[in-house]
């Protein structure tokens, strides 16, 4: 029976970035992913002829050709991927829409800045001491504890408004935690949003994939697709392969796995289910519309919104199927280059796996529908020249994220039992991705190699 150093479940991005740092330094290592199609909750698919993308609104961590000492760059370095291979487009602008305030940001900090001086000239000063407190945080340290943002950033913005502005994007591109997150991860999200921003690969999440798919091909890595893992064995507390559906048994002296925290422990071999981490609450719905017309010819020129028309923003979820009264509007034509034929709005709600996944057929398809009346209704609000014509339409809900994912509860950003140090009770079994700690499409990719790094090549 063949034997390998490291096993990685999962073909997301975390667990791509891990393969190809271990086969860089010619470790012996097996991919497996249980789907036919690589990138986990950042993946794609083609209907009517149209690429469509899932997950992916924006890849954060923007830098220019040559910056350096910044998360993309140092992923960049790592998996030695040239910067040109993106094809990066940045935002326009992006903003945060409250019902009595607006606050527009870009990739440059200080349009935010001078945003929080027009609308919250009181509230500059704790901002600005705001920032310096992040700017000296080590937000990636293993050993950091856990602390809620909240609680910090109200020593620095006394004004609550501007505080649920600020937490609005961060919350809902990241936390699995209701209301709140935490500190390390939210300084991850400021940085990664606020300080350096938002762009579109040309192409979008395939050309990230593609970027990926390629590297394993030239270190003579491939995915071994169709690959679901039933069970990890263990003797004696450690590690000693695992179980495939298919029966297939694999050896390995560690593993690094991306299917989540609880999710991965709830197939190792004689675990007890009361050990299991927390499963996280927040999941969503997204309606994709395609129009007629391109958002700026309907004189909408933002790249995403951030919507909200509640005077707090409540991030949680919903008692009932999604919420209404909160989105995030994407609008990928509206990065700096635009490489579609159409107008596209992709528009993402909270919503409450439970209630989803306990309808039945007929009334599922009838739910997914007020979905899509609803973000038809939403993008009337925000471009009232659009003619309400949709040429094309699709709506997912969480019952279908839990499909193609496997994570429990259909959570986008896992378990709010975070393993920093990427560590289990079990010697040898890793976790890389959301559930060790790293947000976003960079940060995954990052976790991956950190992880790779601290258990894989570290001997």
């Amino acid at each position: 029976m063949e034997k390998y150093d490291v096993i990685i479940i999962g073909a997301g991005m975390s667990g791509m970035a891990a393969a190809i740092r271990l086969a860089m330094f010619d470790k012996k290592v097996l991919l497996l992913e249980k789907h036919v199609i690589s990138g986990g909750l950042n993946s794609y698919y083609k209907r009517a002829r149209r690429d469509f993308d899932v997950g992916l609104h924006a890849l954060t961590n923007y830098i220019e050709k040559g910056e350096r000492r910044k998360p993309l760059s140092k992923l960049l370095k790592q998996l030695r991927i040239p910067y040109e291979d993106l094809k990066l487009s940045p935002q326009r602008h992006s903003k945060i829409i409250f019902p009595e305030t607006t606050l527009r940001f870009t990739n440059d900090l200080n349009d935010f800045i001078e945003e929080i001086a027009e609308y919250f000239p009181s509230q500059v000063d704790g901002f600005n001491k705001l920032l310096e407190h992040i700017n000296n945080f080590s937000e990636t340290a293993l050993d950091n504890e856990h602390i809620l943002a909240k609680e910090v950033v109200r020593k620095y913005i006394t004004n609550e408004e501007l505080l649920e502005m600020i937490f609005c994007p961060l919350l809902i591109y990241g936390s699995a935690w209701e209301n709140d997150m935490d500190f390390s991860q939210f300084v991850i999200m400021f940085k990664s949003i606020y300080m350096e921003g938002f762009s579109r690969p040309e192409g979008g999440v395939r050309t990230i994939i593609n970027i990926l798919l390629k590297k394993l091909e030239d270190l003579g890595q491939i995915v071994r697709f169709r690959s679901e893992v039933q069970k990890i064995n263990t003797r004696d507390g450690e590690v000693v392969g695992l179980t495939l559906k298919s029966g297939d048994e694999l050896l390995c002296d560690k593993i690094i796995s991306s299917m989540g925290y609880p999710e991965t422990l709830s197939v190792v071999e004689g675990m007890n289910p009361r050990t299991t981490p927390a499963t996280g609450k927040m999941t969503f719905c997204e309606s994709i519309l395609v129009l007629d017309k391109k958002p700026r010819e309907l004189n909408l020129d933002s790249t995403i919104l951030f919507y909200n028309d509640r005077p707090k923003y409540l991030y949680r979820e919903p008692s009932e199927l999604f919420d209404d009264k909160s989105a995030v509007i994407c609008l990928p034509n509206n990065f700096g280059h635009d490489d579609f034929d159409e107008g596209w709005v992709r528009i993402t709600n909270m919503a409450n796996f439970k209630l989803w996944n306990e309808l039945e057929r007929p009334q599922y398809k009838e739910e997914k529908e007020k979905v899509f009346q609803s973000a038809c209704q939403l993008t009337k609000k925000i471009m009232p020249a659009w003619n309400e014509e949709v040429v094309f339409k699709d709506i997912f809900s969480p019952t279908t994220i839990k499909k193609y994912t496997g994570h429990f509860g259909g959570t986008v950003y896992g378990s709010t039992d975070k393993t920093r140090d990427g560590s289990t009770e079990v010697e040898g079994l890793y976790i890389c991705g959301t559930d060790q700690g790293f947000l976003g499409i960079v940060g995954s990719m990052l976790s991956g190699i950190s992880m790779a790094n601290l258990y894989g090549l570290m001997d």
